[in-house]
């Protein structure tokens, strides 16, 4: 037996014995009309039930293939409940179940006018062109997307990314680019995103120090800043906490801010159309959305898409979409995916 095939058989069973692997269960959401779909209802496999319900590790593979439905005599593929409760009566065992898990939260991933938009721009366009931004994939559509995303944050411009993931890893990297003989400090709250977090990671060097403060305790992220002597401090944290389902102590914040003089960069992964008297997040909520140098956000959760931007001034998107490389080196996202955004 090689050495990998020994490190993988005995990562894979000290993940399970501790009860940390993780796990893919197959759903399909389920249409409501021939021209709807529902944002929480979803089919799953009596398999995939049955060991979601006893927390059985899967990598997917128990998932099979859902029934379709004739319209017409055609194969529309389209899921309905009616075709569950047949197929249950024929011998096939699958479930129809409501799912109130996801970070759909408006339910826009069904909205009639997103579906009309996507599907028009998918008939006319395709995918659109399959390219990094800065190659060929950066459509009229992009920026009309960008635009309005900076329109809502109260930003001069804004960067879409392939993902909140890649918009974080992007901005933490390049803010923490070497310029001179300067030295960097970031300040991350303990319980920011696994993108921050690795963000943060990948950035340190040999000019850039790393100092995580303790939740929300701003006396503590205080003492630090007073005790850092680097030319450049950079204070990243969470609106809303996914996990814990707090907030930030963003005036605090903003504060803290006006006397050392650091960046202050915030992700409102949580809170983007969710807070806000338009949805402009928890910043706006809090009224220091003019406090904040670089907003973070995604259009993953509330707008019910995919994909990530960052809102800011427009000579630190020109920085930005030069020099962070998970924006440089990633595919632009696909036209439809784009369009289905200011719907």
């Amino acid at each position: 037996m090689s050495s990998w095939s020994v490190w993988l058989g005995g990562i894979r069973d000290k993940l399970e014995r501790a009860h940390l692997l993780r796990s893919l269960r197959p759903i399909t959401n389920v249409s409501t009309s021939p021209a709807s779909v529902s944002s929480v209802e979803v089919i799953l496999s009596d398999a995939t039930l049955q060991r979601w319900l006893s927390n059985a590790p899967s990598a997917g593979e128990e998932g099979g293939v859902p029934p379709p439905v004739e319209e017409n005599g055609v194969d529309t593929t389209i899921i309905r409940t009616r075709a569950i409760e047949q197929n249950t009566r024929a011998g096939s065992r699958w479930h129809s179940i409501r799912l109130f898990s996801t970070n759909d939260y408006l339910g826009l991933s069904a909205h009639q006018e997103v579906l009309d938009a996507v599907a028009r721009t998918v008939l006319s366009q395709g995918m659109g062109p399959r390219a990094s931004a800065l190659v060929a994939g950066y459509t009229h559509l992009h920026r009309e997307l960008e635009t309005a995303l900076a329109q809502l944050k109260e930003t001069e411009d804004c960067l879409l990314c392939p993902s909140g993931f890649s918009a974080n890893t992007a901005t933490i990297s390049t803010l923490c680019t070497k310029f001179g003989n300067d030295k960097v400090a970031i300040f991350s709250d303990e319980l920011n995103h696994a993108s921050i977090v690795d963000g943060a990671r990948l950035s340190k060097s040999s000019s850039t120090e790393l100092h995580i403060y303790r939740h929300n305790d701003v006396q503590h992220l205080e003492q630090l800043l007073e005790a850092s002597n680097a030319d450049r401090k950079l204070v990243v944290t969470d609106t809303i906490f996914s996990m814990d389902g707090d907030m930030a102590p963003l005036a605090d914040l903003a504060r803290l801010k006006k006397r050392y003089g650091f960046l202050l960069v915030v992700d409102e992964a949580h809170a983007t159309l969710v807070c806000g008297h338009n949805g402009g997040g928890a910043v706006q909520q809090a009224g220091v959305a003019r406090d904040v140098d670089v907003h973070i956000g995604t259009l993953s959760k509330a707008f019910g898409s995919l994909g990530g931007f960052i809102a800011c001034s427009r000579e630190m998107k020109q920085v930005l979409l030069t020099k962070g490389r998970a924006f440089v080196y990633s595919t632009a996202l696909p036209v439809p995916v784009v369009a289905g955004g200011p719907a």
